[in-house]
């Protein structure tokens, strides 16, 4: 097995324990994260997905955003997961679309990208996931999931197969996350 292969191994598996755990609603799902993307940033530089690996690099951040915002209290309690307001929504939907645009620029300026629409759409879609995730929202896998099922044959094409398979399980899991939440919610 090559060094390649052998991180996106790593990532495969840390990746899959973070997903089950946000679907579980433990706020561990932060700490693995954090190695997953670690991990996956070195093999999408590999690929020359450059806007991939900008979102991972936010995902960083927003996971330690997350893990501060989970575990901070508010009358003694953690933060409760609750359902987007019309603000968020519209938020949400501006990183989506405005963040395309603009990595889309970035990448046909900056980098030898030979995907920056799909690669552009897959991340935007996946800031604003991350987004709604660290905030505790319901629908942060509705904009995962976008993310998801472009990233998807994108992966493939890129011959990034374990990345694939980690970002389908992701979709699975997050349909199932996506109704699990939806029983926990709190309406805003």
């Amino acid at each position: 097995m090559d060094k390649i292969s052998l991180i996106q191994s790593g990532a495969l598996v840390l990746g899959v324990a973070e997903v089950l755990l946000a679907r579980a609603n433990n706020v561990w799902l932060y700490p693995t994260g954090i190695a997953a993307i670690i991990l996956s940033v070195f093999s999408l530089l590999e690929a020359h997905l450059y806007a991939d690996s900008l979102l991972h690099v936010y995902y960083l951040v927003m996971s330690i955003y997350g893990w501060i915002y989970w575990t901070s209290k508010k009358g003694g309690e953690g933060i409760r997961v609750t359902f987007s307001n019309r603000q968020e929504w519209i938020i949400g939907l501006a990183i989506s679309f405005g963040g395309w645009a603009v990595l889309y620029v970035f990448l046909i300026s900056l980098t030898p990208s030979e995907t920056p629409v799909w690669d552009s759409w897959v991340s935007a879609w996946g800031w604003a996931g991350m987004w709604l995730l660290a905030r505790r929202k319901v629908e942060n896998w509705i904009f995962l999931n976008v993310s998801n099922a472009f990233a998807i044959p994108l992966l493939i094409h890129k011959d990034l197969n374990m990345l694939a398979i980690l970002t389908g399980f992701l979709f699975a899991v997050a349909c199932k996350g996506y109704f699990d939440w939806r029983k926990i919610a709190k309406p805003v």
